[in-house]
C-alpha cells in the first residue's frame, strides 16, 4: 500500500519516468516536469530519496537506484496501455465528429 501512496502523489511517477534515461540535475528535471514548483519537486525528491527509488550523485544530479529502475520497468505495461487507450479515445472522438 505504501507504494500506491507514494506513486499516487502528484509528480512522483513523472519524476521516475523522467529519470529513466539517466541522471538529471534539479533545474533540468524541473523543466522536464513542465516547470513544476521548486517546493513540490523538492518534496517529491525527498520522498523518493527516502523510499530509495532515487539517489543524489556527488555532482548533485538525481538518478534512479536499482529499485527505481525496477519501478520504471513496472510502469512500462501501464505506459503501453495508456498509449493504446489514447489512440482508441482519439479514434472514437474523431468518429463522433465525422460529417
Amino acid at each position: 500500500m505504501a507504494a500506491l501512496d507514494l506513486f499516487g502523489r502528484r509528480w512522483s511517477l513523472r519524476i521516475v519516468w523522467e529519470l529513466r534515461a539517466g541522471p538529471m540535475g534539479f533545474r533540468a528535471l524541473r523543466q522536464q516536469c513542465d516547470a513544476m514548483s521548486s517546493s513540490v519537486l523538492r518534496q517529491r525528491l525527498t520522498e523518493l530519496l527516502e523510499a530509495r527509488l532515487v539517489h543524489q550523485l556527488p555532482d548533485a544530479a538525481y538518478a534512479l537506484t536499482a529499485l527505481g529502475r525496477e519501478a520504471h520497468q513496472a510502469l512500462l505495461p501501464l505506459d503501453g496501455w495508456a498509449r493504446q487507450w489514447a489512440e482508441e479515445v482519439s479514434a472514437h472522438s474523431a468518429a463522433d465528429h465525422a460529417p
